[in-house]
């Protein structure tokens, strides 16, 4: 037993060496220091051979060097970028979402509502902005933005349908869709609208102001 004790004692000492060399060798090394970054949703804008990306609050911003994306005015996208003061920035990542508009035709005729899960929902400039969870196998799912011409209030309807795709694992899927179609001609009056959207919950419902 002496000597199984004296066995284990030579061991934690080799290992407490060992991690005391370690960490010293550690502090003799420089951290690569992480910029800052934000992930923001945003609006591709092209100027000629110019690339712009433009935050929903209105602010532009100018890419530095030469970004690897394809996109077209217009196009929604997920911006991962780097502050500064004079919004030129460095891009990390400019990844495309799904960007879509109101559908005034289609509803109630072409309104499929197959169950989303929603992670968050918002309006931000003239989009409605959505995260959502669906389960996707291998058949691409398709969504829109209905309107009910018929109601004398401005309500749209979040349409989904899996085209007939089996069962599979959770995706996360971001969409964008502007509202510009629901203000007055002089852009100058807030307009309040619904949002119904089929969850695995049941339907629900959210009412949003574009200001």
């Amino acid at each position: 037993m002496r000597n199984l004790r004296i066995g284990l004692f030579k061991n934690v000492n080799r290992i407490f060496i060992t991690l005391f060399l370690f960490t010293l060798l550690g502090c003799e090394k420089e951290f690569e220091r992480i910029d800052n970054y934000i992930v923001d949703f945003a609006t591709v804008l092209k100027q000629g051979n110019n690339l712009l990306f433009k935050l929903d609050d209105g602010t532009p911003l100018t890419p530095i060097g030469n970004l690897n994306f394809n996109g077209d005015t217009g196009d929604r996208v997920i911006l991962n970028w780097v502050p500064s003061d004079d919004n030129i920035v460095k891009i990390n990542r400019a990844t495309s979402i799904f960007t879509g508009e109101i559908q005034n035709e289609g509803y109630p005729t072409q309104y499929k509502n197959d169950p989303v899960k929603i992670q968050s929902v918002w309006v931000s400039g003239i989009y409605l902005n959505m995260i959502f969870e669906i389960e996707y196998h291998s058949t691409p799912h398709s969504i829109a933005l209905l309107r009910d011409m018929e109601s004398q209030t401005a309500d749209l309807y979040f349409a989904h349908t899996t085209n007939n795709d089996s069962k599979g694992y959770p995706q996360i899927m971001y969409a964008s869709f502007i509202l510009s179609s629901l203000r007055n001609v002089d852009n100058t009056v807030e307009t309040s609208f619904n949002l119904y959207i089929n969850t695995n919950s049941g339907i629900r419902q959210y009412q949003f102001i574009l200001k």
